[in-house]
C-alpha cells in the first residue's frame, strides 16, 4: 500500500475535485487526484469536429470572483492562465411568433428592450422583479450560497430585514406560480421560469426562490477562450505546478475502510492507495456502492428525487443565409417552446415533450461573427432514468434541426455527436443520467443536499451534487468547502503555506 505522510486522495477531477486539490496543495498537502475518464473536468468535456473540439458540457460561466479566489489561493492570477471574454449579451431569446429579446448585464438596457418588445407595463414588472430578486439573492448569498453549511435561520433573519423577499420564500409556492403573479406577459414568465432548469429543476415544481439564479447571471457571463475544457485543463496544470498528482484513466472501485475507519481506495486495476482523508468528487448517489457500508453514505432524501437530464447535440455547421441569417445568433441562445406547460408538464411525468425549448451555445461567437463553419452545442431538457429506463424511452427526442428551422434558423450540421440520459448514466455511474444530483424541486431541497463533511471521519464531498449545488462556480465553492473541512480536521503536521512551486505529475 502507498502510505505517504500527510497525503490526501481526491476521487474525481471535476471542478469541485480540482479546486479542492488546488487549495490543499497550496497549503502543503500531498494531493493525488484519481480520475476514471481520460480528461479532467468531469461533466466539462468535449467532442470532436472538423473545426476543433466542441464543448459538450457546461457553457455558462458566472460569478467570476469565485475562480479568481481559486487562482489567488494558488499564488497566481486567473488572467495569467486564461482569457475570459465578458459577453455583452447574456443570452438571446427567440419565440416562434417572431419575438426576439436580448438580456444584458445592464438593468436599464434590459428594461428598454423589454419595453420595446412588450410595452411599458412589462418594463415596470421587470424592474420590480429585478429589485425583488436582488434582495432575495443578497439574503441567501452569504448564509446559504457561500456558507460551508447552509444556515436557514440566518437566511430567514436576512430575509426578514428585507420584507420584499418574504413572498418568494413561501413554502409550496412554485416559481411558475410566482411568475404568473409578477408578469402579465407570457414571454417573460417563460423566460425567467427557465432559470430553474439551470440546476435541473422544473418551474412548475421548483420553489420560487430559484428566481435568484437570474441575479447570478445578470451580474455577468463570461466565455472561456479555447472553450470550457480549457478551464478544466488550466486548473489541472495549476495543481500539477503546485506539486499535486493527477492520474487519468484511473477509476476507483471502492473506498476502503478498516474496522469502520477510512483507510484508502481500491483502484480498478487492482492497486490500493492508502489515505486517511479522501475527498469524493462525484454524484453522492454513487457512494453506497463505493463504501459498501452505511457510514458516510448520504440519506435517501439527500439524493432523491433526481434532477433533470438532457439530450445534447454537438456538431459543426454552416448557418444558412435565409431566415434568421448568420448574424442572428449570440454566444448563448434560447429558442422557446410554444407552450411551457406542454413542455414542463410531460417532464414532470418523466416524459419528453414534443416541442421543447432548445438552448444553443454558438461557441465561436464570443468575439464576433466567425467565417465558415462553426461549433455548436444544443441542449433539450429530458427526464432522468427511472429504474434503469426513462419513462419516455419509447419516444425519440425531437429533431432539433427541424425545430430550429421553424424559427427560421437553417443549419447544415456535420460531425454530429449525441448524448442522451442513458449515455450520461454510463459516463457517471449511479447518477441515473441526472445532471445535477438531487432535484431542486422540493421546498427544502437547498438544505437537504449533502455537505462537505460526511458521517465517516476523513471522508469529504465536493461537486455539483453537493452543497451549494450545480454550476461551475457552485462546484468550485464545494471544493473550497471540502478542502477547508479536511484541513480543519487534519491531525498530522501543522499547516504551512508553500513558498515555491515544486511541480507534480499528470499520468494518463
Amino acid at each position: 500500500m502507498n502510505n505517504q505522510k500527510d497525503s490526501i486522495l481526491v476521487v474525481g477531477a471535476g471542478i469541485g475535485g480540482l479546486v479542492a486539490a488546488i487549495y490543499l496543495a497550496a497549503q502543503g498537502r500531498n494531493v493525488t487526484v484519481l480520475e476514471g475518464h481520460s480528461w479532467p473536468g468531469g461533466k466539462i468535456r468535449t467532442t470532436q469536429s472538423a473545426v476543433g473540439p466542441v464543448d459538450a458540457g457546461p457553457t455558462v460561466l458566472t460569478l467570476r470572483a469565485v475562480l479568481d479566489d481559486v487562482f489567488h489561493a494558488a499564488g497566481t492570477r486567473l488572467d495569467d492562465h486564461l482569457t475570459l471574454v465578458p459577453l455583452p449579451v447574456l443570452a438571446r431569446h427567440f419565440w416562434t411568433d417572431g419575438t426576439r429579446l436580448d438580456l444584458t448585464p445592464c438593468i436599464d438596457q434590459n428594461a428598454r428592450a423589454i419595453a420595446g418588445a412588450f410595452g411599458a407595463r412589462a418594463e415596470q414588472e421587470y424592474r420590480s422583479f429585478s429589485e425583488q430578486t436582488a434582495a432575495v439573492y443578497q439574503a441567501f448569498r452569504d448564509p446559504v450560497m457561500f456558507a460551508p453549511r447552509p444556515n436557514a435561520l440566518a437566511a430567514a433573519c436576512a430575509a426578514l430585514s428585507r420584507p420584499v423577499t418574504l413572498p418568494w420564500l413561501r413554502p409550496g409556492l412554485s416559481l411558475d406560480r410566482m411568475l404568473q403573479a409578477r408578469f402579465s406577459t407570457p414571454h417573460l414568465r417563460q423566460l425567467f421560469g427557465r432559470y430553474a432548469t439551470y440546476v435541473g429543476g422544473n418551474p412548475l415544481q421548483a420553489p420560487a426562490v430559484l428566481a435568484l439564479i437570474w441575479q447570478a447571471e445578470g451580474a455577468g457571463v463570461w466565455a472561456v477562450e479555447g472553450g470550457m475544457a480549457r478551464l478544466a485543463q488550466v486548473l489541472a496544470d495549476v495543481l500539477i505546478r503546485l506539486g499535486g498528482t493527477l492520474r487519468l484513466n484511473c477509476p476507483v472501485r471502492a473506498v476502503a475502510t478498516t474496522h469502520g475507519t477510512l483507510s484508502g481506495v481500491h483502484l480498478a486495476n487492482g492497486e490500493t492507495l492508502a489515505g486517511a482523508q479522501i475527498i469524493f468528487n462525484g454524484d453522492p448517489a454513487a457512494l453506497p456502492a463505493l463504501l459498501g457500508q452505511r457510514a458516510g453514505a448520504p440519506k435517501p432524501q439527500q439524493i432523491t428525487p433526481r434532477s433533470l437530464s438532457a439530450d445534447v447535440w454537438t456538431f459543426s455547421a454552416n448557418v444558412g443565409g435565409r431566415g434568421l441569417g448568420r448574424g442572428a445568433l449570440a454566444y448563448h441562445n434560447v429558442f422557446f417552446a410554444d407552450d411551457p406547460r406542454q413542455e414542463f408538464g410531460p417532464l414532470a411525468q418523466g416524459l419528453r415533450p414534443a416541442n421543447p425549448t432548445i438552448y444553443m451555445c454558438a461557441q465561436d461567437r464570443a468575439s464576433g461573427l466567425p467565417d465558415g463553419p462553426e461549433r455548436f452545442q444544443l441542449i433539450m431538457n429530458a427526464p432522468p432514468l427511472d429504474a434503469g429506463q426513462p419513462k419516455g424511452n419509447d419516444t425519440c427526442p425531437t429533431d432539433p434541426f427541424a425545430r430550429l428551422a421553424r424559427f427560421g434558423l437553417h443549419l447544415t450540421p456535420a460531425n454530429v455527436t449525441t448524448t442522451h440520459p442513458q449515455d450520461f448514466a454510463a459516463l457517471f455511474p449511479h447518477s441515473q443520467g441526472a445532471l445535477y444530483g438531487l432535484s431542486p424541486n422540493g421546498a427544502f431541497a437547498t438544505f437537504q443536499r449533502p455537505q462537505a463533511r460526511t458521517t465517516l471521519a476523513g471522508l469529504y464531498l465536493a461537486g455539483g451534487g453537493v452543497h451549494p449545488g450545480a454550476g461551475v462556480p457552485m462546484a468550485a465553492l464545494s471544493g473550497q468547502h471540502a478542502a477547508r473541512a479536511a484541513m480543519a480536521d487534519r491531525t498530522s503536521a501543522p499547516m504551512s503555506h508553500q513558498t515555491a512551486i515544486t511541480g507534480g505529475m499528470s499520468t494518463g
